[in-house]
């Protein structure tokens, strides 16, 4: 099979799951006109990168099926509207408030994003929280890396690709939230932009540096 009939299989046994919401995989090649080897061939590849999952269900006599769903990672693939919805709440809330009001929202909102990354971050060393923060972001669709800076006391948190990218753009504010949400989930440090990328940067960066007590 060529890598754009592969790809085309691919894309439809995705939209296919995301329809039926789980299915075998005898029934999903039915559907598809292939075998059922090509199938699961393609249902474990797409396992293997956290697309699809499956899991066993008891149909009646007999051994038990083996059915097939999207992950949520999966289910992001197809496309999403929050972006655009946040846009225009955004727009609407900029027209309607102050611009401190509007801040101020967003600040609250920093501070409370803070907390909870500061309960799930523990109380463990300045690397361990970092290693925490960066897996956290990740996880949120950023592209993060930390690394110790050449001093040997601070560390740099980079981002090459942010998830509020395209609203930052519109809402500049929202990095002065992101910087305030870095402060506020490290206390004991300083934080400081080193990067921006809606200054031309090819990422955006925090250099984070332990306040000496």
């Amino acid at each position: 099979m060529t890598a754009p009939a592969q790809a085309s299989t691919r894309d439809a046994l995705l939209s296919l799951l995301l329809e039926r919401g789980d299915a075998e995989a005898a029934d999903l090649a039915g559907a598809l006109d292939l075998s059922v080897q090509v199938i699961r061939r393609h249902l474990r590849s797409l396992a293997e990168e956290g697309l699809a999952e499956s899991s066993t269900a008891a149909s009646g006599p007999g051994r038990p099926s083996n059915r097939w769903s999207l992950t949520e990672r999966g289910r992001e693939r197809f496309p999403d509207g929050s972006r655009r919805f946040a846009l225009g709440l955004l727009d609407s809330m900029r027209a309607s408030l102050p611009e401190e009001t509007l801040k101020q929202l967003l600040n609250q909102q920093a501070e409370d994003k803070a907390e909870q990354y500061r309960q799930q971050l523990g109380d463990g060393s300045l690397q361990q929280r970092l290693e925490q923060l960066t897996r956290l972001r990740r996880d949120e669709g950023y592209i993060t890396s930390c690394s110790p800076e050449d001093d040997g006391l601070s560390w740099r948190l980079q981002e090459v690709h942010c998830s509020v990218q395209r609203i930052a753009e519109e809402f500049p504010a929202v990095c002065d939230q992101e910087l305030l949400l870095i402060r506020r989930t490290v206390p004991d440090c300083r934080v400081e932009r080193v990067h921006w990328r809606l200054e031309g940067g090819h990422a955006c960066g925090f250099r984070i540096t332990p306040i000496e007590s």
